[in-house]
C-alpha cells in the first residue's frame, strides 16, 4: 500500500511585485513554517522514497530543509508539469511519474494541491477531514494511505487521510 504525502509550498514572498510568479521565493514566516513542517516529518518517521517537486523557486526553498532527512537513494525528480498543472489536479501526473514509490511527496501548488486531496481523500479524523475540507493553506501537509498496488493504480475517493498538518498546528 503506497503512501502520499502531498506538501503545498510555503508562504512566499511578494515583496518584490514585478519579478515573475515563479521566481519568487519564500517570506521570512514561509521559511519558519518550512523548517517546523521539516521536524515535523523528521519526528514522525515518514521518509519518502520518491519527490516530486514543482521548479518554481518557493517549491524547491520549501524542499531544501527536507534533504538532510531523505536518503540518498531518494528519487528527487524537479518538473515544470506540477507548475504547470496549478489549476487542475496532479492525480494523473502521479500516475506516471509515481511509479512503484513506497511513499510519493509531491510538493506543488493551490489550487491543485487541495483539489487532489480533496479527489482522493474519502476516510480519515473527522478534524483532520474537516479542517482538508475548508483550507490547504500554505506550508500544509496532507499524509495519504492508497489502497494500489502502486501509484499506476491510484484511484480517485479511495485514500485513508493520516494526517492534515498546518503550519499554525506546530507552534
Amino acid at each position: 500500500m503506497p503512501r502520499l504525502i502531498l506538501y503545498r509550498h510555503a508562504k512566499s514572498d511578494w515583496s518584490t511585485p514585478d519579478l515573475a510568479d515563479h521566481d519568487r521565493g519564500l517570506a521570512p514566516r514561509g521559511v519558519d513554517a518550512a523548517l517546523r513542517l521539516a521536524a515535523w516529518l523528521d519526528q514522525s518517521g515518514f521518509r519518502p522514497d520518491r519527490v516530486l517537486c514543482s521548479t518554481a523557486l518557493r517549491t524547491r526553498l520549501t524542499l531544501q530543509p527536507l534533504l538532510p532527512l531523505l536518503s540518498s537513494d531518494c528519487d528527487i525528480q524537479l518538473t515544470r508539469e506540477i507548475y504547470d498543472l496549478r489549476d487542475a489536479d496532479y492525480i494523473e501526473l502521479m500516475r506516471r511519474k509515481g511509479g512503484d514509490a513506497r511513499c510519493l511527496m509531491l510538493i506543488g501548488h493551490n489550487p491543485a494541491m487541495h483539489d487532489t486531496a480533496r479527489e482522493l481523500v474519502i476516510e480519515g479524523a473527522a478534524a483532520d477531514l474537516h479542517a482538508l475540507g475548508e483550507k490547504f493553506p500554505t506550508a500544509g501537509l496532507a499524509v495519504i494511505d492508497l489502497p494500489c498496488a502502486d501509484f499506476a493504480g491510484l484511484v480517485a475517493q479511495s485514500g485513508r487521510l493520516l494526517h492534515f498538518i498546518r503550519p499554525r498546528d506546530l507552534v
